[in-house]
């Protein structure tokens, strides 16, 4: 079942969400006042990724009440053996401090301190993101300036319940398949993102209700297929999904909807995740079917007393093919994308 909510506003009296289901706009009304669970419970977050042949930029501005991850990364692919360097701070008790806005339509999102400046600039025609990072990697500067525009029409939107708690939710909208112009510093060497090395930039904006312990797969990018450019969303793990999927492709901009899909990661011979293997896609209607060779994993495995992050999010090659509403028929070949297996306890 797929169930597509209609405009309103996203949380009863109760605070509890009023419609479950998809969206391919932002047409549900956030408001963290009406949320009635405990305070230290809410959680917010923007974050972008911009990806293009050879590297990709991510950074991230969130507000998980209790405490608050600011944080970049850059992942380099084609410099002999591939590398990241991801670096945060952490704030405490930050409970909607950071200010945060209630809708991806709107509003600026901004942090900062003494060590980082992060700056995302929301206009109707572009998103303009900045970074300043001092001593990035424990030396050297990270700066970031890139312009994302040809925002799609349409985009990935959800509001999920929990069965076990009926305050618990997330809302979310996944943006994926903005073009890319910019550029990333970082020791004395300059990355640029354009059309001409396949930059595409994605939003992944959440604002919601976490039970405490959750697992989630999610996989997305976007790239050019013969002038024209594709994208998909694909994920699940957390909350009732009944209602529906985040599952979509997206062409020029329309999203399409699909069903369900599974992250088909191998196992090494003590029956753990390989992530560094080849893994496969498929799908329950046959309309995403591809193949993953990874290039690069970008893990991290943190606790801070009972909280705790076990992360992989595995950059790579996807190849295979991919079936629009009207039965066209894309196929892809080495397009970058990225696949993650998250556990958060939180």
């Amino acid at each position: 079942m797929q169930n597509e909510v209609r405009p309103g506003k996203l949380l009863n009296e109760k605070g509890e969400l009023n419609q479950c289901g998809y969206a391919k706009k932002m047409v549900l009304e956030y408001d963290r006042n009406d949320i009635k669970a405990k305070s230290y419970r809410i959680k917010e977050w923007d974050y972008y990724l911009i990806t293009c042949n050879d590297f990709a930029i991510a950074m991230t501005v969130d507000d998980n009440s209790y405490m608050g991850q600011e944080s970049a990364s850059i992942l380099v692919f084609n410099e002999g053996e591939p590398w990241e360097q991801t670096s945060g701070v952490m704030k405490f008790f930050t409970n909607g401090k950071v200010g945060l806005p209630p809708s991806s339509v709107e509003g600026d999102t901004s942090y900062a301190d003494k060590k980082v400046k992060l700056y995302f600039e929301n206009k109707p025609e572009y998103r303009h993101l900045t970074c300043n990072y001092k001593k990035f990697d424990g030396k050297d500067d990270l700066e970031v300036d890139v312009r994302l525009y040809d925002i799609p029409e349409e985009s990935m939107v959800i509001a999920t319940p929990y069965k076990e708690d009926k305050k618990a939710f997330y809302y979310n909208q996944k943006i994926v398949g903005m073009k890319a112009e910019g550029y990333a510093k970082f020791r004395g060497k300059t990355y640029t993102f354009s059309e001409d090395n396949n930059a595409y930039g994605l939003l992944d904006w959440g604002r919601g209700v976490w039970t405490y312990d959750n697992t989630w797969y999610w996989g997305a990018g976007a790239t050019n297929v013969d002038g024209h450019t594709f994208g998909f969303n694909i994920g699940y793990g957390f909350g009732d999904t009944s209602a529906a999927s985040e599952n979509m492709l997206f062409w020029d901009g329309k999203a399409h909807k699909i069903e369900g899909v599974s992250f088909n990661i191998p196992q090494d011979a003590d029956g753990n995740d390989d992530f560094m293997s080849p893994w496969t896609f498929t799908s329950t209607d046959g309309r995403f079917e591809m193949d993953f060779v990874p290039v690069l994993d970008r893990s991290a495995n943190v606790t801070v007393g009972p909280l705790g992050s076990y992360q992989h999010q595995v950059f790579g090659k996807f190849t295979g093919k991919a079936i629009l509403d009207d039965g066209q028929v894309v196929e892809v070949k080495d397009m970058l994308a990225f696949a993650e297996k998250v556990r958060n306890k939180w």
